[in-house]
């Protein structure tokens, strides 16, 4: 069979954004060929995130648009991968008669046999005559199915997905190749917040193995990676029993996550066949020196040690920034919510992480970022003015509002009614958006004078639009394009080898947005390394500056 070129669309979140690119390498390796032009392509791959409501609704629009395409290329495949595909199961095709294969995230190790499957189908229906194909799904799908409820000896059995993460494709970068990369350290989430469907599609919390995690960050950095982010639902959950350890196939296995109990100080499990998550961040920094910066998402303010905040504290390649979100600055909201801690508990991990990490005296501030659900199911006057209170307590960099929408799937879809008027939601929304963008200004403004090290990550869109390139929306940065290359897979720009000035942009460890002016050939060498940038001037948004 002819080589397939595959588009790959991503929706949601960076644990998608890691699949994605664990999915492609996989597919790469088969023969299969990518293309950035939906148009241009023979198959139609969409990784989906169920958790907001506007990613979903693109989705369901991208598909919508798929319909009259298919018809006249009856023999493009379409898939949807992630954890709308989980979450709606089958339902999905039938709503969606466009579809021809479905994968849930716990299942993409499967996906190139469902690929297989997917494109001789077509094919064989193609042979049928097109009136045929364009009536007909191949109908394949790998979905988990009540991925909550499974088997605390999982890791028994083995675990194929784990393949995956192993088998990740890495290549040595170019010059102008990006830098940072994704490692997943844990897979899915015990807490059953009630709004979130996390749980029912990518399953309970699962721990990797240290080593696999170790040596997957040494062959990243070997291929020229200097920036790597942990990621997890929980990140700072991890934990990893050694004595408990399952080997299949000459593979150690993941292993199932147990419910945290006890101290909010200290690893209530640690031990000495144990490694912690902060034992897992000291490891990686001693022993892949090459990782310049090491950061992790997203964590759990209830189970958040001092031993990792000290940990941070005394280990420089690892960033002093923490993305912990509090949803909500009401103990009432917070318990319909089960987030399994109070205000209080949330306002002594700020403290606390404050007077062990945040020392901008030395050079070294501690930045910290969240998640606030705006008009959670009976939410008053009252819940809304604690919830200000609390973002004015917390002093985040930043804070990702959403407005509350149900959520199929999820506890408070079946048993809490959305009662909260829309209207009441923006309003409350905005008014949120508003005093965080006051509280980011005046962080933002704070940095004027001192001096960061910035990882360039591109050419700003400002310089692209002034250059009239077309630039994608939603991306924060492009790549340059060198010698015809085009590492970003996006917009990318031909800078001419002159003195004159392009806007750059990059991000301080403590992931502050930062833009400088420098020569356009200089530009080029720039691109993935760190530099030393002084403050000028700032705003809510971005730091702008000088190279020192």
């Amino acid at each position: 069979m002819a080589p397939k070129r595959v588009y790959l669309e991503t929706f949601g979140c960076q644990m998608n954004e890691l699949d994605s690119e664990l999915v492609a390498g996989q597919l790469a390796s088969l023969g299969y060929s990518f293309t950035t032009d939906s148009d241009q392509a023979d198959i139609v791959l969409y990784n989906t995130c169920s958790v907001r409501e506007r990613a979903e609704q693109k989705v369901w629009s991208r598909l919508g648009a798929l319909k009259a395409e298919k018809a006249g290329r009856p023999g493009l495949v379409v898939g949807v991968l992630g954890c709308m595909a989980e979450r709606d199961g089958t339902d999905l095709m039938k709503r969606m008669p466009v579809v021809d294969l479905m994968c849930g995230p716990a299942e993409l190790d499967k996906l190139p046999a469902l690929l297989d499957n997917a494109v001789r189908t077509r094919a064989s229906f193609l042979a049928d005559g097109p009136a045929s194909a364009d009536l007909r799904s191949a109908r394949v799908s790998a979905l988990q199915g009540s991925a909550s409820r499974r088997s605390s000896t999982l890791a028994a059995a083995g675990d194929d997905l784990e393949m995956l993460d192993l088998a990740r494709a890495v290549s040595p970068t170019d010059d102008d190749a990006k830098r940072s990369a994704y490692v997943r350290i844990t897979r899915g989430c015990n807490k059953f917040c009630t709004y979130c469907v996390v749980p029912h599609t990518r399953g309970a919390e699962i721990h990797r193995p240290p080593e696999h995690i170790i040596d997957e960050c040494k062959k990243l950095a070997d291929a020229g990676v200097i920036e790597i982010t942990l990621l997890g639902q929980t990140v700072n959950h991890y934990r990893f029993e050694h004595g408990a350890a399952v080997v299949v196939d000459g593979v150690t296995q993941p292993q199932k996550g147990r419910t945290y109990k006890g101290s909010h100080h200290r690893d209530a499990f640690a031990g000495a066949n144990t490694t912690t998550f902060a034992d897992l961040l000291r490891r990686i920094h001693d022993e892949v020196p090459a990782i310049q910066r090491l950061r992790f998402v997203t964590s759990y303010p209830r189970d958040f040690g001092d031993d990792v905040l000290e940990v941070i504290r005394d280990h420089p390649r690892l960033c002093r920034y923490l993305h912990v979100p509090a949803q909500s600055g009401s103990d009432r909201i917070l318990k319909m919510m089960n987030r399994g801690y109070t205000i209080a508990e949330y306002d002594e991990f700020v403290a606390r992480a404050r007077s062990i990490l945040d020392k901008p005296e030395i050079g070294r501030p501690l930045m910290l970022s969240g998640d606030v659900i705006v008009g959670f199911p009976t939410e008053t006057e009252e819940d809304h003015q604690a919830t200000k209170d609390m973002l004015v307590r917390s002093r985040c960099k930043n804070q990702f509002i959403f407005k509350y929408s149900p959520r199929p799937g999820t506890v408070a879809y079946d048993r809490i009614p959305d009662d909260i008027p829309d209207a009441v939601k923006r309003r409350r929304n905005n008014e949120l958006l508003a005093l965080q963008s006051e509280i980011s200004d005046s962080i933002s403004r704070e940095q004027i004078g001192r001096r960061f090290e910035v990882l360039v990550e591109g050419v700003s869109r400002a310089e692209m639009k002034k250059r009239g390139a077309d630039v994608k929306p939603g991306s924060g940065m492009v790549g340059i394009t060198v010698g015809g290359r085009d590492p970003a897979a996006a917009a990318t720009l031909e800078l001419p080898d002159t003195d004159e000035t392009v806007q750059l942009s990059g991000r301080t460890d403590t992931d502050l947005i930062v833009f400088f002016e420098v020569p356009s050939a200089k530009a080029k060498r720039m691109l993935g390394s760190i530099v030393e940038v002084e403050i000028t001037s700032a705003d809510r948004l971005a730091l702008t500056g000088r190279t020192a």
